[in-house]
This record gives C-alpha cells, structure tokens and sequence, in this order.
C-alpha cells in the first residue's frame, strides 16, 4: 500500500514537472521563433566568442531548428510521446544552455543570453539561475522517465500529432523570418516615433558611479582606497601628504535611465549627420533599409526601386535607402542597378533591428513608424496610394 501511494506521488510530481517544463520550453522557442533572424544574430556573437564563425552562414538554419527543437521537446513532453528520447534530449538541451549562459555570465562575453528573446531580456547570471533551475526538474524527469506515458492509447493517433507538431514547429520560424515578427518587441515598431525614443526626459535620472581614488602617504608610505564621497567627507584632501597614484576606478552603481534608441546616427557619405532632418519629414517618406548590399536581395531592390520612381514622380515623396556599406561599395551597388533612392549611412546594429529584412521597408511620417514590411510582403503602389496617401492629398 505505502509503496502504490508513494508511485502515486511520484507520477503526480512528475506530471507538474512535465507541464512546467514542457510549457516554458515552448514558450522559449515561440518567442524566439517569432524572431529567427535575432536569435541567429545571438548566435553569430557566441560563435565569435568561441571562434567558430565558419558556422555563421548556417546561423539562420541553426536558429529556426533550435526553436522548432525547443517547442517539440516541449509539447512531446507534456503529451508524453517517446518520453525517453525526449528526456534524453532535454537533458542534453539544457546542460548545453547552462554551460553558455554560466560561460557568458563568467567571462562577460555575450552579456544576454537570448533564451526569451528580445521579449524578457535576461542579465548572464539570471539566465545560468533559470537554467539551474530548470536543471532541477529535468534531473528528475530523467530519473522518472520511465514512468512517462503517452496521453495517447492509439500510436497511430500519437504519430499524426507528433507530425502535426513538428510541422508546426518550424512553420513559425520559416513564416517569421519570411513575412517579419508577428509581435514586434523591439524600439521601431509600428507606431513608434523613432527621435521620441531617443531623448531622454527632463529629470530624468543618469547613471549613478562610485569613483574610487588610489592614496599614497609620500612620508609613511602607506596605502589606502578611498570612494569620492570618503574622499570629500574625511577632508584627506586637504593634507598634502596623500597623494592619489594612478587614475581613479569608476564603478557603476545604479543604472540610470536609459532610451530606447542610443544608437542611431543617420549620416551621408561625407559623415554630415542627418538624422534629426530625415526622422522629422513631416510628409510621407519612405526608408529603405538594406544593411548588407553585399547580401540583399537584389531583385527586391530593383522592384523597391520601380516603387521609389513611381512615388517620387506622383507624389515628390522622398525615399533614401539607409546601409552600414562603405559609400564607395554602395555607390557602386546603386549606380549598377540604376537606384533612384538617396544614400544614407548608419552602424549596422540599429539598422538590423529596424526591419528584420534585408532589404526592408518603413512608410515614415513626423518621424513615426506607419507601417513596414519584409521585401517579400511589400504592397504595390496602388495598395499603398488607397490606403495611406489618398486622404492626404
């Protein structure tokens, strides 16, 4: 009797550790697979950390297979197909995570994990504690992966679910990193006013430091640390004995506020910036972003190029196309493929979270985002002139 109720137990705690496990691993790889083209930008830096960037062409493969691998090991997990396999796997997938985020938090590398994605931004050491706490449980679903059952009593019914599932399970990422995010956590979303996101309020609290001064007693010898407040308050300043060695150590103490947007520099090819005049259009404009010229799309470019003609002949919109190319290889990109479109320059990380396309497309007013689109999705003329510049004219 005491041995049943006690295999009872067992099965009831390995059932709440399936469904926390299970659930929060396929939330994981949903908000990451909601951004495939992020995550794979996580993956490149961890590749350069360990020197491995021949892999870098695959980061993209390897990013949407990671997700699709999160959300499976996941839903099999709470439904309790081939459990041995997916406790092995588990507990492989996990004892990886944990070794990267202990070796980022450890050696200050990659400084976010990357785990939620660009929705809840983890420190290193937050995200090796998760994986420990998750370790726990998947310890024990191990332990007790014997006792795992499949909710299903029919493997036929089990095996279509399981398809069904995978199917699933790479289709967000592939339709993701094909049509844009479906929730976009980033700072150009729809709607945002990009130089509003950029200032930071009046009293507005900065960053607190703790200064740290070196003393030397020129006549004794001695030595001693002091903090700018210590130093102030003792009046140690004042003797002519002390003197400070070496530069002070600054310290950050209390992270203060922050905007969302730090850094955007809009410039031409002559380093003159222009990012206050081109984000304040107060007319329809439009923004081509194509970070990388090297590996757009170049068939996109000469339709958004068809697109550009056209606007600027209708309606005089302005249309520039912002890259992180050097000038001399853009203008060349631009003068081969006849582009229309005004050249402007900017660092390559802000551009890549502007649109997660290459190239990508925003319809700018007042500096707001109206709308963007993958090159895959953008509308014709005509869509864009009923739905957005018919009543402005």
């Amino acid at each position: 009797m005491a041995d049943t109720k006690r295999s009872v137990s067992v099965i009831r705690i390995l059932w709440v550790c399936r469904i926390l496990v299970g659930l929060l691993f396929i939330f994981s790889g949903l908000i990451k697979a909601n951004d495939p083209l992020g995550f794979s930008y996580k993956l490149e830096e961890y590749f350069e950390v360990f020197h491995i960037t021949f892999l870098s062409p695959l980061a993209v493969s390897m990013a949407i297979f990671l997700c699709a691998l999160e959300m499976f090991f996941g839903f099999a997990l709470i439904i309790g197909a081939q459990g041995k396999k997916i406790a092995w796997g588990l507990l492989l997938l996990i004892i990886f995570f944990s070794f990267l985020t202990f070796y980022s938090a450890f050696f200050k590398v990659v400084q976010t994990c990357g785990f939620f994605g660009d929705a809840i931004v983890l420190k290193p050491w937050q995200s090796f504690s998760k994986d420990l706490f998750l370790l726990v449980f998947i310890i024990f679903i191990f332990m007790k992966r014997a006792h795992i059952e499949s909710v299903f009593k029919n493997k036929k019914t089990e095996s279509k679910v399981v398809w069904v599932a995978i199917i699933l399970s790479f289709g967000v990422g592939v339709y993701t990193y094909n049509f844009l995010p479906v929730m976009d956590f980033l700072p150009y979303k729809v709607g945002a006013n990009i130089l509003d996101e950029m200032k930071t309020p009046p009293g507005a609290m900065p960053d607190e430091f703790q200064i740290t001064y070196h003393l030397k007693n020129k006549k004794t010898a001695a030595a001693q640390d002091m903090t700018d407040k210590e130093y102030i308050k003792s009046g140690i300043w004042k003797d002519s004995t002390w003197a400070i060695v070496g530069n002070p150590e600054s310290k950050l103490v209390k992270k203060g506020f922050t905007p969302k947007i730090q850094d955007l520099r809009i410039n031409d090819a002559q380093g003159n910036e222009y990012t206050q005049e081109l984000l304040s259009n107060p007319f329809y404009n439009v923004i081509i972003v194509a970070y990388d010229l090297s590996h757009t799309s170049v068939a996109a470019m000469e339709r958004l190029n068809a697109l550009a003609i056209t606007l600027t002949d209708n309606y005089n919109m302005r249309t520039i196309i912002l890259t992180s190319d050097a000038p001399r290889n853009a203008e060349a990109f631009a003068k081969q493929h006849k582009l229309v479109s005004e050249l402007f320059y900017a660092d390559g990380v802000p551009l890549k979270s502007m649109v997660r396309s290459n190239p990508g497309i925003l319809l700018m007013k007042n500096g707001i985002i109206i709308n963007k689109w993958h090159y895959h999705i953008v509308p014709s003329y005509d869509q864009l002139v009923k739905q957005y510049f018919q009543q402005a004219k």
